[in-house]
């Protein structure tokens, strides 16, 4: 669609979106939110508490602390750092923190993260704000509803441009979810939305960088800091999202606009899917495809000879690196995943990516071996296999991991058990860990999050 059809299609609406985006905000009220859509909220908070934590020691937090948080002192809880600093610098410190692993929630609408750029909001600006824990979980209930509707509306153009979502997307969904529990009228949350379009940025070439982290806690700063402008007055152009040259013309050339109001029967936080692999997200359908087809036939790696993978094609741009020599761009490396994927190595732990693994002469002769067809009539959530044996066998195999939880007790289940095995060590005990686990449970029912943040801090 061309950006002139796009502002039509957008302009045409008897509401602009930016205004849709911003009323319904404003309205929606703590009784609008489902219990199922809160239990989901915290099943995503829990996420993000232990990837947060697991990354405590990564050489980019500690290089942000040191320039925002050790000399800035605040009442906003830094986690895992024994820190507190001023607002807007612990939202970026803890988001770009969030995201260090890569091993934090995924949004199919938002092509990218939702969580990473809403969560530091909500907590910095509720412990900032003393709100409750009711009001934090709706407040991040929001935020990521404001992501995915919109993001969904991009159809993947934005992201295929070269924009990281999480980081552009996510600072309108990190305006929102401030704005919500600021509790700003349309008027002023029109506003926060404007100014989050004028500083929602992150660009694709710096995945498997520090950088790409960094996007997130950018994100989730530069939307606070939008709500707590607009709160005071701030100008900006009210239909910054829909108006030429806005966010949409400029950033999404493929944009289709829909009402933003949700279906209060099921929000986008009730679509979130989890990593329980730490790498990019556009490897698991292949990683779960390759564990189906080692339990249904035994083979190994020593039994590969060759793989054909086919894939969507926007994974040539996220998880393409075909010669990684770090554990961070193992995380980006589909034929390097395979082959730790046939060697049966659990692509779980923290601890299997790493340079030694990325420079293992077993696995960079296999992944030599592995070629990928790109296309883009494929569903992107789903991955298929063709592999040859050296015993002379074609193996097919099927991956797909698009599909939400149904059944949330089990879900539930799977984040505690990776609560435990990845901020453990952060915490130093399991007794620690189930605490943890035990206080986001109930955060619907307490009056601030003060023991949350204390146990996290």
């Amino acid at each position: 669609m061309a950006i002139a059809e796009q502002h039509s299609a957008v302009a045409n609406e008897s509401i602009p979106l930016t205004r849709q985006a911003a009323e319904w905000v404003a309205r929606v009220r703590s009784e609008d939110i489902t219990p199922r859509a809160r239990t989901w909220a915290k099943h995503a908070l829990l996420d993000w508490v232990a990837v947060t934590l697991a990354a405590k020691d990564e050489p980019l937090v500690a290089m942000l602390v040191e320039e925002l948080a050790v000399d800035q002192p605040g009442r906003c809880t830094v986690v895992g750092q024994g820190y507190s600093t001023n607002l807007l610098n612990a939202a970026l410190i803890n988001g770009a923190a969030s995201h260090a692993l890569d091993y934090d929630d995924v949004a199919r609408a938002v092509h990218g993260h939702p969580s990473v750029p809403v969560v530091p909001v909500v907590l910095a600006l509720g412990e900032e704000l003393g709100s409750t824990g009711r009001d934090i979980l709706d407040a991040f209930v929001v935020g990521v509803e404001i992501e995915c509707r919109i993001g969904d509306m991009t159809n993947g153009g934005h992201y295929q441009q070269g924009f990281h979502a999480t980081g552009t997307i996510g600072t309108l969904g990190a305006a929102a979810a401030a704005a919500k529990l600021m509790k700003l009228d349309a008027d002023a949350t029109a506003r926060a939305l404007a100014i989050a379009a004028s500083q929602a940025a992150g660009l694709k070439c710096n995945f498997g960088t520090m950088v790409k982290p960094f996007h997130a806690g950018k994100a989730a700063s530069n939307g606070l800091l939008a709500a707590r402008l607009a709160a005071r007055g701030f100008t900006a152009n009210p239909n910054a999202l829909e108006t030429s040259q806005g966010f949409v013309a400029v950033l999404c050339p493929e944009f289709e606009s829909a009402p933003i109001e949700p279906d209060p029967a099921s929000f986008e936080i009730e679509k979130t899917l989890f990593k329980y692999h730490a790498a990019c997200y556009s490897t698991h359908a292949m990683l779960e495809a390759i564990r189906d087809m080692r339990d249904r036939h035994g083979i190994t790696l020593d039994d590969f000879d060759s793989m054909q993978l086919y894939v969507h094609t926007r994974h040539a741009g996220n998880c393409s690196i075909p010669d990684p020599e770090t554990g961070l761009q193992v995380k980006f490396s589909l034929g390097h995943l395979a082959a730790m994927g046939f060697d049966g190595v659990d692509t779980g732990p923290l601890e299997s990516y790493t340079a030694e693994n990325a420079n293992d002469p077993r696995y960079v002769a296999a992944r030599r071996n592995v070629a990928i067809d790109y296309n883009e009539t494929r569903d992107r959530m789903t991955a298929r296999l063709v592999v040859k044996t050296r015993d002379g066998r074609t193996l097919v195999g099927e991956g797909d991991v698009g599909r939400p939880a149904s059944d949330l007790d089990q879900q539930w289940e799977k984040l505690a058990a990776k609560f435990f095995a990845i901020a453990a060590a952060a915490l130093g005990s399991a007794d620690a860990c189930q605490d943890v686990i035990e206080t986001v449970a109930s955060l619907d029912e307490a009056d601030d999050i003060k023991a949350l943040v204390h146990k996290i801090a």
